[in-house]
């Protein structure tokens, strides 16, 4: 009896381990999700400048749905992250060329990510339905005194 108690509780153990593993994965799906947003937001405004003149005026976001007037002073080049915070002037089609780099490389990421999920709740859900299984077994037998 103590040795199906003891098994239940590293069953019950082993649940919230990976239902922790499960949340962590999905916090990580949105926060590839955010740059996969923001990945295709930079796409199509650098899509969109392509064909202004000079002097065009655009609304530049600054946060919290705000945005600022400002005129295109050069339509050729745009200044674009690379990673670890340092940001490189290039042509548009090169950042735009390199956005759709690392679009792929989120998606893989992303679809990586769910599949994992996927398998964690599966195995959470299998390990879930054992646990439920012992303990009607557990009580469908008769207790000795």
């Amino acid at each position: 009896m103590a040795a199906d108690e003891e098994t239940l509780k590293k069953l019950l153990v082993e649940i919230r381990m990976m239902e922790g593993s499960a949340n962590l994965i999905q916090s990580r799906l949105r926060i590839v999700s955010s740059a996969l947003e923001e990945t295709a937001i930079a796409m199509n405004a650098l899509e969109g400048v392509k064909g202004c003149p000079k002097g065009t005026e655009v609304l530049v976001p600054v946060g919290a749905g705000s945005f600022i007037c400002a005129e295109l002073s050069d339509v050729e080049k745009a200044i674009t992250g690379v990673g670890a915070g340092v940001c490189i002037e290039k042509s548009i089609e090169s950042s735009t060329t390199d956005l759709k780099e690392r679009q792929a490389e989120l998606e893989k990421l992303s679809a990586s990510l769910r599949q994992q999920l996927e398998q964690l709740l599966a195995s959470i859900e299998n390990t879930k339905n054992n646990l439920s299984r012992m303990i009607e077994q557990q009580q469908g037998t008769p207790q000795r005194a």
